[in-house]
């Protein structure tokens, strides 16, 4: 038997990188800050999330920097060989495939008046 399972609620540190490919599918990639906590503070643990199609999108139209959310997801490796030493390399990343949102309606309305006026 075999889980990978990661559940995270936190901040978004970066408004969404989303990318279109020809083939139809949609990718989003966004940090997320949570909060450890230790004696003397709270220490955030960055985490990068990728969303992929339909969750993509809602997280293109409802996700900004300082967003609260929760994710329900699965942890994977991207690996690639590096350009000038060809060492193997790898970073963790949390395949998402529940999206939360758990701000108040205030601050998803912020967000949402953010993302109109940047367009004029």
């Amino acid at each position: 038997m075999s889980i990978n399972v990661v559940t995270l609620v936190g901040r978004v540190g970066s408004d969404p990188d989303i990318k279109y490919f020809e083939s139809g599918s949609v990718k989003c990639r966004l940090t997320l800050a949570v909060n450890r906590r230790s004696r003397n503070r709270d220490e955030p643990d960055w985490f990068t999330l990728e969303l992929w199609d339909k969750t993509a999108e809602i997280a293109g139209n409802y996700v900004r920097k300082g967003s609260l959310i929760g994710i329900k997801g699965s942890l994977k490796f991207d690996t690639w060989s590096d350009r000038q030493t060809g060492a193997s390399r790898s970073s963790p990343i949390i395949r998402v495939d529940q999206l939360e949102l758990l701000g108040s309606k205030r601050d998803n309305e912020a967000a949402m008046t953010d993302m109109s006026s940047e367009h004029f």
